[in-house]
């Protein structure tokens, strides 16, 4: 499994406690990228919320740091926050949709 395999399976346990799609195929992920240090990688992460006002912005921002550090790999995750362009529903994967239909929602 990739470096990248690893990242992204780690944000599919990553949960919006209000939404019942993980934040990776809820589109909420802009980037992924990796730079190499002499302690293993830095991961770094461009992603967005659903809203400015988002109330669990801290909570995701830290459960995804927790998380991916968790990875051996990893040494250091920074994370930026963008609303460029604003997070849509139609960023939302194909997967995402098809657990949004499985639980009646939207």
């Amino acid at each position: 499994m990739t470096l990248y395999e690893k990242v992204v399976e780690k944000l599919k346990k990553i949960y919006d406690p209000e939404i019942p799609v993980d934040i990776f195929n809820l589109g909420l992920i802009y980037k992924i990228e990796f730079e190499e240090c002499a302690k293993g990688f830095y991961c770094n992460i461009l992603m967005t919320f659903t809203s400015p006002n988002c109330p669990v912005a801290d909570f995701l921002l830290s459960s995804i740091t927790h998380s991916l550090k968790n990875i051996d790999e990893i040494y250091k995750v920074e994370i930026l926050v963008t609303f460029d362009p604003p997070w849509n529903p139609e960023m939302i994967s194909i997967e995402g949709k098809e657990i949004f239909e499985m639980e009646n929602i939207g």
